[in-house]
């Protein structure tokens, strides 16, 4: 499977004074990049592939990594669950990139 999630932490100290999240979600972040599952983060999502309990349990971890920071978190999850399928994270993109060229 392969999840989009993003983690916006509000109340607190969680806001820096030049409004940006960036501590906060770097906390995320870091959980994800030390899970081992493939990924991706952009400026708005973090994408992660892998089997269903060990996605869920990596956005729980940064869920609570991101908890840390403040009082309140928001969480934002799309899921794309097709069984028996691996290395889409890029396969996707790929295969798109292909009918481009």
């Amino acid at each position: 499977m392969i999840v989009a999630f993003s983690l916006t932490p509000s109340g607190g100290g969680a806001v820096g004074d030049d409004g940006g999240m960036s501590k906060a979600v770097a906390a995320a972040v870091r959980v994800v990049r030390e899970s081992g599952l493939p990924h991706q983060t952009t400026a708005m999502f973090t994408y992660l592939e892998g089997d269903w309990d060990d996605v869920m349990a990596v956005v729980k971890q940064a869920t609570d990594a991101v908890a840390e920071h403040a009082p309140r978190v928001g969480l934002v999850l799309k899921a794309d669950i097709r069984p028996g399928h691996t290395g889409e994270l890029t396969g996707k993109v790929e295969r798109v990139d292909r009918h481009l060229a």
